[in-house]
């Protein structure tokens, strides 16, 4: 498989040997799934638990990226988080929160305009995103939580360090930068550890390893399809980062997208000659419905492709955002390329076929 050639960037199961991930949580060298203690009650994910749990003096946040604040939330610690970015509508508590952030790029822009507006600022080396340092400033948050991943995801972190030097008290800036499933799920524990709240994390990450543990077991043997993933259609971008890794957990093969590598452009010559026999659609930042509306958009090239099925998915919800709802892309993975081995997937999964 092509991560076993990254130099450790490997599968979940394998990441036992790499420090930096899942940390403290010693997982089994041929399954995913952590055993829980003995005299657990139930099972350590219930947030009404992970709330309880959380009992020393609440800690004020500011998440500013939206998979941080889907983490926050998962794992009870909604309460502390005092400010989001606009684009932060998971879970929609969130929806209700200050908003430090807008977005400087005009709306109502096709694919190929909002490509061209983001290569052109920031190759000057502006943010796509606008930060409001004065009411940042005002909720004098103790704990920030960003990212430098990914120019397109979030406010410049360097703009973020400079701004909380400002703040006095000067919060702790947390920026999270997985490239792996298993770099996601440390986030989580960094996260909840940064909250003074470790034993929501530790609840959270075994619960997410007993999920994927079921849906690797239920495909066990499978002929698995091959698989492309494409993260923009115009240009063509393929799926890097945990895509890969969702894919092979879910039974298939990712013909062309690269495990714990950034996206990377291609030409519909290129995902042709890969044969793949699945295709899934799902613009990053985009819900089923867009991501359907964009492989309408481009029936005549996906139809090029030669597979059998072309389907779009709910990119924002499940596999944009490096958060807990990763696992529930896996889980609607599974079922899309597996459906008489893996039971329908989470209420509101969606997965559009293009007919």
């Amino acid at each position: 498989m092509v991560v076993d050639g990254l130099g450790g960037v490997c599968h979940l199961v394998d990441e036992r040997d790499r420090r930096g991930e899942v940390r403290e949580l010693a997982l089994a060298h041929d399954a995913v799934a952590v055993a829980l203690p003995r005299d657990a009650p139930e099972p350590l994910l219930d947030l009404g638990l992970a709330q309880a749990s959380h009992i020393v003096s609440a800690v004020r946040i500011v998440s500013l990226v939206p998979s941080a604040t889907e983490m926050l939330f998962a794992l009870g610690l909604g309460d502390e988080v005092i400010a989001v970015t606009h684009e932060c509508d998971h879970p929609p508590l969130a929806l209700e929160l200050p908003k430090v952030t807008r977005d400087v790029i005009d709306p109502g822009l096709s694919a190929a305009e909002i490509d061209a507006a983001v290569r052109e600022r920031t190759q000057r080396g502006e943010a796509i995103y606008s930060l409001d340092e004065e009411l940042l400033g005002d909720l004098r948050p103790e704990l920030i939580v960003t990212q430098a991943l990914c120019a397109v995801c979030a406010v410049s972190y360097d703009d973020v360090l400079a701004l909380a030097e400002r703040i006095d008290p000067r919060p702790r800036v947390l920026s999270l930068d997985p490239r792996t499933l298993g770099e996601v799920l440390n986030d989580a524990q960094a996260v909840a550890d940064a909250a003074e709240a470790p034993e929501a994390g530790e609840g959270l990450v075994e619960e997410a390893a007993e999920r994927i543990d079921r849906v690797r077991l239920a495909i066990d043997a499978v002929e698995p399809p091959r698989v492309a993933a494409l993260e923009w259609l115009d240009p063509v971008y393929v799926a890097g980062h945990w895509t890969p890794q969702l894919i092979e957990y879910a039974g298939g093969i990712d013909v062309l997208g690269l495990a714990g590598e950034h996206s990377a452009v291609h030409r519909w010559e290129d995902v042709a000659a890969a044969e793949p026999d699945v295709v899934l659609v799902m613009p990053c930042g985009y819900d089923a419905a867009r991501a359907h509306a964009e492989a309408e958009a481009h029936r005549e090239q996906l139809t090029s492709l030669g597979a059998s099925r072309v389907i779009a998915v709910d990119a924002a919800a499940y596999f944009s955002r490096p958060g807990p709802r990763l696992i529930d892309g896996l889980e609607l993975l599974a079922h899309v390329l597996h459906p008489d081995r893996v039971g329908d997937p989470p209420p509101r999964a969606r997965a559009l076929p293009l007919g």
